[in-house]
């Protein structure tokens, strides 16, 4: 219902807000009534003129269903070809995830619950405006609704900001819309299954709560409003802790160091955040500061944190995104490409066109080009001026993490080492004076680019 009735006010705006308004469907396929539902949904867009796509997604049975269909839904949303993806939840959804995240004991960002605005820009998030819609929602006969006209658009966002206009509107206002545009919807089924915590907060705790506390909705609504304005205190009170000691994705650990214990965390929480990294646990993100601090300083720092392992290095911490290990005997030929992709190194490859400087075309010959991994014994001349040295030799001056190492792609000609990433071209294939050359660059991620 909450859908529907958000699609219809949508499309009855578009043309005076001068947006393009389609639908997208995530079929989870968790219900065996999942397959009607996507015809539904087809069929009500068809009828009203409006583009439609369906996905089906994955979702993989655990601990929490709930959690594993949100992570597969909001990664449906992010690979949408849109500016904005907006999204149905209203005021009574916003006072069930205050108390599910009290009941969890989330921290001061996890109590904000649901923004009006977020948008995803690189690995990280930002938060906009407030926890509130304006109170003038998209159901009132002028509506008021955040401006989404073109001209106003970031071309550069990775992935379309989640829009969230009704979090001011109760269920109760949608269901009233809803009847008078006798609007058709499907419920799910299993949202009267109090097995589910929100549904038994829904069903069994908030009606209780309602006899003594009707406007419950709309006080946790302002405490979430609160406590979105003390988190981005704390965003901004981290930003300042870590100006000087955040650079190319890492943190150095001397910022941690020189904070009271509080904001130590709190520099370590924005830093993890900054990545896209769900927050771990407040006994986890505590033995992340003890290992990042106490460890001797030739220790080896691992943390395993959900999908990344936070890792330390040269006095600075590092999140790398865990996997296996490239196979031991990686090979791969080039054929001329400008780009390659590389997804067993975890990176993009680039060979642009140059002059005078990087591999030189002619000394490659026809003998075939081929990008290799580390098999240990490699030597290296980058300096014509210095004698060939071992290539561990070379990665350890230029101070290279070790998990980079292992992946780091090594360019050959027959059998010739010619060129390693952050290392640069052997003194033999070097491109001299105008003759036509390529330049290669690594990039592994958005913080790593080497030459």
């Amino acid at each position: 219902m909450d859908s529907i009735v958000l699609l219809d006010a949508l499309q009855r705006i578009a043309r005076t807000l001068g947006f393009h308004l389609a639908a997208l469907h995530v079929n989870h396929q968790l219900s065996p009534n999942a397959g009607r539902w996507s015809v539904f949904c087809r069929d009500w867009c068809r009828a009203r003129g409006i583009p439609f796509r369906a996905v089906k997604v994955r979702v993989p049975r655990g601990n929490s269903v709930e959690a594993a269909a949100r992570a597969a839904r909001y990664a449906a949303f992010a690979g949408a070809a849109a500016d904005y993806v907006v999204l149905a939840h209203h005021q009574d959804d916003q006072a069930e995830t205050v108390l599910l995240q009290l009941l969890r004991g989330a921290g001061v960002k996890g109590l904000a619950a649901m923004p009006l605005l977020r948008r995803e820009e690189g690995r990280g998030l930002r938060v906009e405006g407030t926890t509130h819609a304006p109170r003038h929602s998209p159901l009132a006969t002028r509506p008021s609704t955040p401006d989404t006209r073109p001209s106003t658009l970031d071309t550069r966002r990775a992935a379309p900001a989640i829009l969230r206009p009704l979090l001011n509107v109760t269920r109760a206002e949608i269901e009233a819309y809803a009847r008078q545009r006798k609007l058709k919807w499907i419920e799910d089924e299993s949202n009267q299954d109090i097995y589910f915590q929100r549904n038994y907060l829904r069903h069994e705790v908030l009606p209780v709560i309602a006899r003594r506390f009707p406007a419950y909705r709309a006080t946790l609504a302002r405490a979430a409003q609160h406590l979105a304005e003390a988190a981005r205190t704390l965003d901004e009170v981290a930003a300042a802790d870590g100006a000087e000691w955040i650079e190319s994705g890492s943190l150095a650990v001397d910022a941690l160091r020189r904070l009271p214990a509080a904001r130590a965390r709190n520099l370590l929480r924005y830093f993890l955040a900054g990545h896209g990294l769900t927050m771990p646990g407040a006994g986890r993100l505590e033995e992340a500061l003890r290992q990042a601090l106490d460890a001797k300083q030739d220790a080896r720092v691992l943390v395993e944190l959900g999908d990344f392992t936070l890792r330390r290095h040269a006095g600075n911490l590092h999140l790398v995104r865990s996997g296996s290990a490239p196979p031991a005997h990686f090979e791969k030929r080039w054929r001329g490409e400008k780009e390659i992709a590389l997804p067993e190194l975890g990176g993009v490859l680039s060979l642009a066109p140059a002059r005078g400087s990087g591999i030189s075309l002619a000394r490659l010959g026809a003998r075939p080009v081929t990008i290799r991994v580390r098999q240990g014994g490699e030597r290296l001349q980058p300096d014509c001026r210095r004698p060939r040295r071992s290539l561990k030799n070379l990665l350890q001056e230029a101070r290279l993490p070790p998990w980079q190492r292992e992946r780091l792609p090594l360019l050959y000609c027959g059998e010739h080492l010619v060129w390693v990433a952050g290392i640069g071209v052997d003194c033999r294939y070097q491109a001299a004076g105008a003759e036509p050359a390529i330049r290669p660059v690594w990039g592994a991620g958005k913080e790593t680019r080497l030459p």
